[in-house]
């Protein structure tokens, strides 16, 4: 097992130095399922909801999770990232799959950048919803690919 890098020798955290590192193209990939009632579904691909675009919503919100990223998580770097793009599409009767691909030519990855945006967007959609369906919940989020940098290509197994 590796070193972890944001803990330094006396077990305190501290934010990684990548000064020295090779500015690389990087991209990162997550998802996340949002489950509702089949009728809340209906209402927000049908735009009927009272708060509005509810998929509009959600999906500016996780731009937005991306570029401040690093004002929410202690120890991530503020990066320049040069592309966020936010999918969300029902999945069955019940679900949206929201699916964040992020971009940066950096000297740090954007993995936490994308798990960050696909995270507000579910909670944007939540907010949306609630009025009609509290019981929504947000299940699986996850890192699907990142590419780029020292250590790689890193591809998530299927569920």
């Amino acid at each position: 097992m590796s070193k972890l890098t944001h803990i330094d020798d006396h077990g305190a955290a501290h934010m990684v130095d990548v000064g020295d590192k090779k500015v690389t193209e990087r991209v990162a990939v997550a998802e996340t399922f949002v489950t509702m009632q089949p009728e809340t579904l209906a209402l927000i691909l049908s735009d009927g909801l009272p708060k509005g675009d509810v998929l509009a919503a959600a999906r500016l919100a996780g731009i937005m999770a991306a570029k401040k990223t690093s004002d929410l998580i202690p120890l991530c770097h503020p990066l320049a990232i040069t592309s966020v793009k936010i999918k969300l599409d029902a999945v069955g009767t019940e679900q949206i799959r929201i699916e964040a691909t992020v971009k940066v030519g950096g000297q740090t990855g954007v993995e936490m950048e994308a798990l960050t945006a696909v995270s507000v967007a579910a909670l944007t959609l939540y907010d949306m919803a609630k009025a009609v369906d509290k019981a929504i919940t947000i299940g699986t989020t996850r890192l699907l690919l990142k590419e780029g940098g020292k250590s790689g290509r890193y591809e998530a197994p299927s569920l």
